[in-house]
């Protein structure tokens, strides 16, 4: 089967950019394409092997006549059979574009194909940025003594509701969850926590009391640069085996229930972490962007040989050399210039509003103890798990999986999200364009309506269809979809790219060359 380029050029020429595009199979008949729905003719071009249905109006179908005179050789048809009744009640809907095509293809590729469907979703409550919906309270859990956790919670009144969890990036907070906390706290009990060592969860005492630098050099006091660690503070470490540790916890004594969780980024690494580890704590997990590794240095129970030859893994206090290095590292990315060039780096949308999320950030990086956290977060070791053996787990104990992802993500590239949903091919696997590592701020009223349909399949044990993949074919090979929504008064989009069970690669790329097609169409208006 060839790619789209006749396809393309008839939405982007005309300009069809209401047509419903979707295929039918070889069996449909001339009876059922001969009609006049809504003063819109449906016309039908018949060829040696292939025929082509369009649903639009007399004088655009001469146009498309005689396109399909020159072109119709590179025609693409897309094989599925509709019943009557499907076929009448989407011409009722819309003006439908349909094509149908015998047996032209490339070798290796299914016969199977997206189809592209424009869809209004909600926004989000009164507004787009977050100060209405479901209020948010801020919240302090004291897990171990001298630490204590920040959480925000949202929802609280929805009794019997799901409860959901969100984990957040490195360097972020709960801050970076509000458009979540506010709109599904409507419906859903929601939480978000800041892992310890960032966010607002930093000891509340100096782990090992001390200067940043010589005694000669004019520095801020920081905490963890001092000598000799208090004893609170003698294993502490801000390591993943540490976060997992505390969701454990925290979803034991704080939620009290098994919970379905989110992770950004290095959250979605400990998402999946602790579910492998923990998989009667969770009803399922939400991938964003989720990184595929961290740490460097040899995990101390998996590897105890190893990681003797490294005599410090990110304990307090700091050694001498990491004190000096850590010195010179903070002071280059704790400016508040470099912070907001890696948010330009993170946000496909520049016109996003970010200044909430770099004051709060910028707010963590004065706290006295965010440095030495930096470099114990840095030197700490790997998980017991890396992310492939944890996806793997998580797959052998029926921990349900959803992928979502920025395909504009600069960091996780979308090759690692492919790389995922190839591991998986059963979960579902949506990938959002434009929109770069923080998904779930960029575009929040795509990922919530994604994450809302994908609790709602789960909630009902599939009675309730997942997002975007309603019908058999989507399901196994995956669609495009265009979403649109109100943001702050103005109608936006963005392309949406559901991969089904039947993931292949031959797929990838023609969802990647449609991708393309529409994005013409989009920028021609």
């Amino acid at each position: 089967m060839e790619t789209l380029p006749f396809c393309c050029s008839l939405v982007s020429c005309y300009r069809l950019n209401s047509l419903d595009c979707k295929s039918l199979g070889n069996n449909f008949s001339l009876r059922q394409s001969r009609a006049l729905v809504n003063g819109r003719t449906v016309v039908m071009f018949a060829g040696a092997k292939s025929m082509a249905s369009f649903g639009t109006s007399c004088h655009d179908s001469y146009e498309i006549e005689n396109l399909y005179k020159k072109e119709g050789g590179r025609l693409l048809g897309l094989l599925e059979e509709y019943s009557n009744h499907a076929f009448s009640q989407s011409a009722k809907d819309n003006c439908n574009y349909y094509v149908t095509d015998g047996n032209a293809g490339l070798r290796g590729v299914s016969t199977e194909a997206d189809e592209v469907t424009k869809i209004l979703i909600p926004g989000l409550p009164e507004g787009s940025d977050g100060n209405n919906g479901s209020p948010i309270s801020s919240c302090f859990w004291e897990w171990k003594p001298k630490l204590s956790v920040h959480y925000e919670k949202s929802g609280s009144e929805n009794v019997g509701a799901p409860a959901v969890l969100f984990l957040p990036g490195f360097g972020v907070g709960t801050f970076h969850y509000e458009k979540q906390l506010r709109d599904l706290g409507q419906e859903y009990r929601v939480w978000a926590l800041d892992f310890l060592g960032q966010g607002m969860s930093l000891p509340t005492e100096d782990p090992a009391p001390g200067k940043m630098g010589d005694s000669s050099d004019e520095m801020e006091v920081a905490w963890g640069f001092g000598d000799e660690s208090e004893p609170w503070a003698h294993e502490l470490v801000y390591s993943v085996d540490l976060w997992r540790d505390q969701v454990k916890h925290f979803i034991e004594e704080v939620i009290g229930e098994p919970v379905y969780l989110v992770g950004n980024s290095l959250g979605g690494f400990v998402a999946s972490y602790f579910a492998a580890c923990n998989p009667q704590l969770v009803k399922g997990v939400t991938l964003l962007n989720a990184t595929p590794f961290w740490g460097f240095l040899p995990n101390p129970i998996r590897s105890p040989q190893l990681s003797k030859i490294f005599p410090w893994a990110g304990t307090f206090p700091l050694p001498e050399n990491v004190k000096k290095l850590t010195q010179f590292v903070w002071q280059k990315i704790s400016d508040p210039g470099s912070i907001q060039e890696v948010l330009k780096q993170v946000y496909a949308d520049h016109s996003i509003k970010v200044d909430n999320v770099f004051s709060r950030i910028i707010e963590t990086t004065q706290h006295p103890a965010a440095a030495a956290a930096f470099a114990s977060i840095m030197f700490a070791p790997k998980g017991q798990l890396s992310f492939q053996e944890a996806l793997s787990r998580c797959k052998m104990q029926s921990v349900p999986i959803c992928l979502v992802y920025g395909k504009e993500d600069p960091w996780v590239r979308p090759v690692w999200g492919l790389k995922v949903k190839r591991q998986l091919p059963e979960v579902p696997y949506y990938e959002i364009s434009p929109a770069g590592h923080c998904p779930h701020d960029e575009v929040p009223e795509v990922v919530n309506y994604l994450l809302r349909g994908w609790i709602k399949n789960l909630e009902s044990q599939g009675s309730a269809s997942l997002p975007l993949l309603e019908e058999l074919k989507s399901i196994q090979y995956g669609v495009s979809r265009e979403l649109e929504y109100i943001n702050d008064g103005t109608r936006k989009s963005v392309q949406v790219h559901a991969y089904g069970s039947k993931f292949s690669v031959w797929n990838m790329i023609r969802s990647f060359l449609k991708s393309r097609s529409v994005g013409l169409q989009m920028n021609s208006h």
